[in-house]
């Protein structure tokens, strides 16, 4: 990361709105650049390389959906929605294909302000100091957000990487869909416990039984990461 706190990308078509976030993230300590349509905020966002992302739904050439999409492909970069109020916007989509948070326009720049730092300091906690976990036939890797199974990376959204890194990291014990939606989702995640059964479907796809280790259903429970 740039500098003690870091470099965040804006990305809005309203140059008013974009001024205005502009000047209090510079006066927050932010470094900050600016981009009004989506096909240039990935060219932004590649030479750039931002600690942070605040994204627009709604902007001209490529909308912010397929801008997360295209960042998250390859990029664990924290996003941050910005959807206008009255929007049809579904916020569970969002988050489910990988956003961090959203906020509703028109907010109070201060509130804008909380959720950056919150979700740096989120960020910044989930990765530092974390283990690479390492098994027999497989390495789940917190610092590169990458995942080794039989000497092949597996590709997975960072939501699922961080389910399978959360419940490897704990192995044997057995949790809730609740608890992991609290632990890896946040506790005011608006979506519901199957979305924990579709993620947890999507790994077993991507991740067979391992040599000593497996995904486990504990029936009318939960989860487990079982190594034997």
């Amino acid at each position: 990361m740039e500098g003690k706190i870091g470099k965040i990308l804006i990305v809005d078509d309203d140059e008013n709105i974009c001024e205005v976030i502009k000047m209090y993230l510079e006066s927050a300590g932010y470094a900050t650049r600016v981009s009004n349509d989506g096909k240039e905020a990935q060219e932004v966002f590649s030479d750039y390389k931002p600690d942070l992302v605040l994204l627009d739904i709604m902007l001209p050439h490529i909308d912010g959906i397929d801008v997360l999409k295209w960042i998250r492909k390859d990029h664990g970069t924290p996003v941050i929605m910005l959807t206008a109020k009255g929007e049809t916007f579904d916020k569970v989509l969002g988050l489910e294909l990988g956003a961090d948070d959203y906020i509703v326009k028109p907010f109070e720049p201060k509130e804008l302000l909380a959720r950056v730092k919150a979700v740096l300091r989120r960020y910044n906690t989930d990765n530092d100091n974390k283990e690479i976990l390492k098994f027999e036939d497989l390495v789940i890797d917190i610092n590169s957000y990458t995942v080794i199974y039989n000497d092949q990376e597996i590709k997975m959204p960072p939501k699922e990487f961080e389910l399978l890194y959360y419940l490897a990291s704990n192995k044997n014990r057995v949790f809730t869909r609740e608890q992991l939606l609290c632990e890896v989702w946040g506790y005011d995640y608006p979506g519901d416990s199957r979305t924990v059964d579709v993620h947890i479907k999507r790994l077993r796809e991507k991740l067979e039984r391992g040599v000593n280790w497996q995904i486990e259903t504990v029936w009318g429970v939960g989860y487990k990461f079982e190594v034997k």
